[in-house]
């Protein structure tokens, strides 16, 4: 298909009518909708609404889930609460016809001892890997062949038994991956974690595209130092949607523009 751009929620036009406006405005394809605000609560998406809004615009949804989702949390309660969490999400995606969901991998807590971070899901490895199961196995229930895809997020570099729960969760074809590029400039990392995602070539689904320089991301495009034209080209090799994922109107409108006129 062609490259399909679309933008994120932002907090200058936190209502889905306001950010479906926008989206036309600037041309773009789709809204990726963050379930942090309380305005995308499940509690508050009504699907016949949503999807009447979807038709008179011609846009259609992405789902970003909580950033604080944590599917292996140590109290069985809490986990279980996540995971009811993103099978209502999956239901309400199948209703308004949104193709991607969108999750970032928990990294858990840990304690500082003197010389290193001990994080408690590679302490307890074992248990980790248990819970991811057991969500993976909850989402493939509910999914069965509905053709949705839950992106796994970058947010830096991943941990190594993030690596390891990430390839269980591949293990089903409901789960793909996210490329944040931004992120994993920020993070010095950006040539290991393309490496990482691209030795799973079949599973890069899905990209967030802003710029960075050093440290600093969600730039808009063409305000910092990212190859831009060689990540938008992996997404178009690999079939991905896009986010240009800027925090600001203005900078999406920048981005937009750079987008268009650089023909990239």
């Amino acid at each position: 298909m062609p490259l399909h751009c679309g933008m994120p929620t932002l907090i200058e036009r936190p209502t889905l009518e306001e950010s479906l406006r926008l989206c036309a405005d600037l041309g773009l394809d789709f809204v990726e909708i963050n379930m942090n605000l309380p305005e995308y609560q499940l509690t508050e998406l009504d699907s016949e609404a949503v999807c009447g809004l979807l038709a008179e615009t011609g846009k259609y949804l992405t789902i970003h889930l909580d950033e604080n989702l944590n599917v292996c949390d140590f109290n069985p309660a809490v986990a279980a609460a996540y995971r009811e969490t993103v099978t209502r999400t999956i239901a309400l995606a199948q209703k308004i016809n949104a193709p991607i969901i969108n999750m970032h991998m928990a990294k858990g807590v840990y304690f500082t001892l003197p010389d290193r971070r001990c994080y408690l899901f590679e302490r307890y490895i074992d248990k980790y890997l248990a819970g991811l199961r057991d969500f993976r196995d909850v989402c493939d229930r509910d999914m069965a062949d509905c053709g949705i895809l839950i992106c796994i997020e970058n947010g830096g570099r991943y941990h190594d038994f993030q690596q390891q729960g990430i390839d269980l969760l591949l293990e089903s074809k409901n789960f793909a991956l996210t490329y944040d590029v931004g992120h994993a400039h920020a993070a010095g990392g950006g040539n290991e974690m393309e490496a990482f995602i691209l030795d799973r070539p079949d599973r890069l689904k899905h990209m967030h595209v802003h710029d960075a320089r050093g440290g600093d991301c969600h730039l808009a495009l063409g305000d910092g130092e990212i190859d831009l034209a060689g990540k938008l080209a992996l997404a178009e090799e690999y079939g991905c949607r896009v986010v240009l994922e800027t925090k600001t109107v203005a900078g999406l409108g920048r981005s937009a523009a750079y987008y268009i006129t650089k023909d990239i």
